[in-house]
């Protein structure tokens, strides 16, 4: 089974986690990579989603997204959000 991994930044502080379905968001895995203007690395981002159990699917790519803070506002502050399709690394669901 599949999930979607992503990463976002917000006040600063970008953040990876993986969103698993039907359980709570508080038990989703993910990591935060502290304050930083940079955006993790797409080798970071790999070594975090291996630390936390889970790989890309073959072929998957992250694909970025812009949208404001406030919708429907384009004078709002604007937030970058990245998914990838992740499996879990040994192959299982989670």
């Amino acid at each position: 089974m599949g999930h979607t991994a992503q990463i976002s930044n917000r006040g600063g502080r970008w953040r990876l986690y993986v969103v698993l379905m039907g359980d709570l968001v508080s038990e989703w895995p993910e990591h935060n990579f502290g304050s930083s203007p940079t955006v993790p690395t797409a080798a970071e981002r790999s070594r975090v989603l291996t630390a936390l159990g889970f790989v890309a699917v073959d072929g998957a790519e992250w694909e970025w997204t812009e949208c404001s803070e406030t919708h429907g506002d384009d004078t709002s502050p604007v937030l970058l959000l990245a998914s990838i399709q992740v499996r879990l690394s040994d192959g299982g669901a989670a």
